[in-house]
């Protein structure tokens, strides 16, 4: 900025503090703000939420499309869902469904190079995306409604022929390896990754990580077969919305994805056991580089989201540490200034149990305070019911953050595929609503006594014990987990990879 246009700013302030603003003359009967008690104010009930209108078509090779109309914007967007993930894959090629929903979109198409299939999206403003996560595939595409004509086909092509450049493929392992070498920098990510090896299993497929040679395993072959193994029509969902006429839509989808044959017999396996056994244990992972600790407590879950105490889990889960009214918010952070984030959750998943965690991030010099703390409120839920306020408090905040559940056609239509992949009641989402209206006082402790386990929970801390006032050592037996990362697979010849 020069001196004359910092002048000029500086007599703008000056001219905008003396001019004299208007005046509001406050109404004769209008309350005493101070005295006023805001308690006593009435709010109507929430207004029903009102769904926009949802088709389901099933084309002849087994492809379901979700379709509704939004013409607010000029606007055509596909959202796809592939049975397809990582829980599936060998286990000596970890990362292998990672790479292929990356070079999924980046290597190409039997028709196009990846170049060329770059410049034609450039050219007309589209976009077209892929992964590939834990239990699904994911694809996804936008463009103005006049391109889409052009751009359709051209994601078709993505899901239906990709031809996994070579190239691409030796691009994707890198970047992978490069995460490799950087796991270790987040302190939050360390402690996250090592809990979840503790509550499943190493080796489980819901714990096991990439490594170097699982990485230099993958082959773009690998990539082929598992493209060829699971994406099928009959095995993906598709949301369709935006500027369109529905009947059209799904017509120019069957003409897209018409010749993608369906895999006769084909069913999507299974997820893979949750094996799992609750065990009290201490566990430090030495960081010499961080001024305050990550303090983890954590033990399987036992519940899917079809369980009808799922519903009281949900409460539960607000009152113990869903926000700043939660009792370990309040109790290690308000109370005792132990910390300045602190959460818990009890995880449910769709088709196996979750996991539950508490969490905080505290000063070195009270990492020991902080872990009896949490311990001492998670063992609280257990023996003390909610009171009314905590209840009603937890409910209404849950209750009004569910309009986010449709604020967008996106987050409608996805939900409702998502529903469909897990085979749920499409009204899922109102059956939740209803069902968190219905809990009492008494769901609550009865599923706290039932699911929570703080004394057969694993406790996990990560930091410099240089800066602790006690040693982890003072909670119990201790067993420090080594984060080095390995260069070869155990037993094989070290080798430096490349990159490093």
């Amino acid at each position: 900025m020069t001196r004359l246009s910092f002048a000029l700013l500086l007599l703008a302030i000056a001219g905008c503090a003396t001019t004299a603003p208007e005046q509001i003359t406050q109404p004769a009967d209008a309350p005493d703000v101070v005295q006023y008690d805001v308690s006593t104010l009435q709010f109507p009930p929430l207004r029903d939420v009102a769904l926009p209108t949802v088709e389901e078509v099933e084309l002849p090779n087994g492809l379901k499309l979700f379709v509704t109309e939004d013409h607010s914007l000029p606007m055509v967007s596909i959202s796809a869902r592939i049975g397809a993930g990582a829980v599936w894959e060998p286990a000596d090629k970890v990362g292998l469904a990672g790479i292929a929903g990356t070079v999924l979109r980046t290597g190409g198409t039997a028709s196009m190079s990846p170049d060329e299939l770059n410049l034609a999206l450039e050219n007309v403003g589209a976009t077209i995306e892929t992964r590939i996560g834990d239990d699904s595939g994911f694809a996804f595409m936008r463009t103005l409604a006049e391109h889409v004509d052009t751009v359709l086909p051209l994601f078709a092509d993505v899901l239906m022929s990709p031809a996994f450049d070579a190239d691409q493929v030796e691009l994707a392992k890198t970047r992978s390896k490069s995460g490799i070498s950087r796991r270790n920098d987040n302190p939050q990510g360390i402690a996250t990754r090592e809990l979840f090896k503790l509550v499943y299993g190493a080796e489980s497929p819901y714990a096991r990580t990439t490594e170097y040679w699982t990485i230099d395993a993958i082959s773009r072959d690998d990539l082929v077969a598992f493209h060829e193994q699971y994406f099928h029509p009959n095995n993906t969902l598709m949301a369709i919305w935006g500027d369109f006429d529905a009947a059209e839509m799904a017509e120019k989808i069957r003409q897209a994805f018409g010749r993608w044959e369906r895999a006769d017999g084909f069913q999507r396996p299974e997820p893979p056991p949750v094996d799992t056994g609750r065990e009290s244990t201490l566990h430090f992972i030495r960081k010499d580089d961080v001024t305050q600790s990550t303090v983890l407590i954590g033990h399987p879950g036992e519940i899917r989201r079809d369980d009808p105490d799922y519903f009281a889990v949900v409460v539960m889960n607000e009152i113990l540490g869903g926000g700043f009214s939660s009792r370990l918010f309040q109790t290690v952070r308000t109370d005792l200034g132990l910390a300045y984030a602190v959460w818990g959750n009890y995880s449910a998943d769709y088709e196996t149990p979750g996991v539950f965690y508490a969490g905080t991030f505290t000063k070195s010099e009270t990492t020991t305070d902080a872990v009896r703390a949490m311990q001492d409120v998670i063992a609280s839920m257990r023996t003390t019911a909610p009171s009314g306020e905590e209840l009603y408090q937890a409910k209404e905040a849950y209750l009004n953050s569910f309009v986010f559940n449709f604020d967008t056609k996106q987050e409608v239509l996805n939900r409702r595929m998502t529903y469909a992949y897990y085979g749920y009641p499409a009204d899922f989402v109102q059956q939740i609503k209803t069902g968190v209206e219905a809990v009492t006082a008494e769901d609550v402790q009865r599923v706290a006594q039932q699911y929570l386990h703080p004394d057969e929970a694993h406790v996990l801390v990560l930091g410099n014990p240089e800066d602790f006032s006690e040693p982890v050592s003072a909670l119990g037996e201790v067993e420090e987990i080594d984060i080095t990362i390995p260069l070869t697979q155990p037993g094989a010849e070290a080798t430096v990879p490349e990159g490093n």
